[in-house]
């Protein structure tokens, strides 16, 4: 009999061909490499955090079922963002037939629209702003120098933010992560409204790019830690596709092939979830049987590929791992 609760034994019953079976599959994959003692990345790409997968992905993080995280530097303010502004969210479940003119109304009263839910400018990215920005000042004014989540783990375990919480902070995955300083690696995180707001500082002449390390210290970062990590393998769990997924996979490659250190295992596991069919060129629809002609993933990897909305099937492969 299944020790597993009421949501593990619905998809086991029902979940049985085709993009629900390697759902399946993929889960059970993953609970495999867990079992063997090897370590597991998980990757997350669009619009993850406003998403709100913390509710699943935080107990993820707390029962040491995620031992390192690579995202967007939206996934990494937005769970912040929703942590201290829910309530000032604005659902818009009609968003497809939006005009031009509506859109713009949405902008004009500060909601940044990410598919059918807005995200309030003044309460969210201005509320953030401000306490981050004396924490980057601070850093300069000693010298010291951090990686954009370090800044955002300092904030949030400063207390500073707890006056505006709005949700239960059990679902917050970055608070989670902060908790037990897990490792993440944040490519191109220029590329976020706190990557944006940093640089205007910088243009303003009231902050030092220096202050903040960059990607190449990522990568370096990221190489000392799978050498590190890697005797009994880790899995790769990519949520979606761009350089929250292509920056770190890139490690193996530039260990074995760069590096010439040879002894590097290849990436023990790989699934990923997409709604990127396989075509021309792209890196999100290339099949993972792909990442073996650049040294990412061995022939006898397990590989996994669920064509499907990441929303629907993250949060049900996380509820199979956490038995639910």
């Amino acid at each position: 009999m299944s020790t597993k609760g009421p949501i593990s034994q619905f998809i086991e019953k029902h979940y049985l061909h085709f993009n629900a079976a390697a759902l399946v599959d993929a889960a059970k994959g993953y609970e495999d490499q867990l079992n063997k003692g090897a370590k597991m990345l998980v990757s997350l790409a669009g619009a993850m955090s406003t998403a709100e997968l913390g509710k699943s992905f935080a107990e993820m993080i707390r029962q040491d079922k995620v031992h390192i995280i690579s995202c967007t530097g939206a996934n990494l303010e937005e769970d912040i963002m929703n942590l201290v502004a829910h309530s000032h969210y604005k659902r818009v479940p009609h968003y497809r037939d939006l005009t031009p003119k509506e859109e713009w109304g949405l902008l004009e009263k500060g909601l940044n629209r990410v598919t059918d839910t807005c995200i309030p400018e003044e309460e969210a990215f201005r509320r953030l702003q401000k306490h981050i920005f004396e924490i980057w000042k601070e850093a300069e004014a000693k010298g010291e120098r951090y990686l954009p989540h370090e800044y955002m783990y300092k904030m949030l375990l400063s207390g500073v933010l707890e006056a505006y919480y709005e949700i239960d902070i059990k679902d917050s995955w970055m608070y989670a992560a902060a908790e037990k300083n897990l490792p993440i690696v944040c490519p191109g995180w220029e590329d976020s409204t706190m990557g944006n707001i940093f640089a205007s500082y910088v243009v303003k002449g009231e902050l030092k790019a220096s202050t903040m390390k960059s990607g190449i210290e990522y990568m370096t970062f990221l190489a000392d830690w799978y050498t590190a990590n890697s005797e009994k393998g880790i899995g790769f769990f990519q949520i979606g596709g761009g350089i929250a997924g292509d920056f770190p996979i890139c490690v193996v490659p530039m260990l074995y092939q760069d590096l010439e250190r040879t002894d590097t295992p290849f990436w023990s596991y790989f699934c990923q979830i997409s709604d990127s069919t396989t075509s021309y060129g792209s890196y999100s629809g290339a099949v993972p049987n792909e990442k073996i002609t650049w040294g990412k993933l061995d022939i006898d990897t397990p590989k996994f590929i669920v064509e499907s909305d990441a929303t629907i099937v993250a949060p049900l492969i996380f509820a199979y791992l956490l038995g639910m």
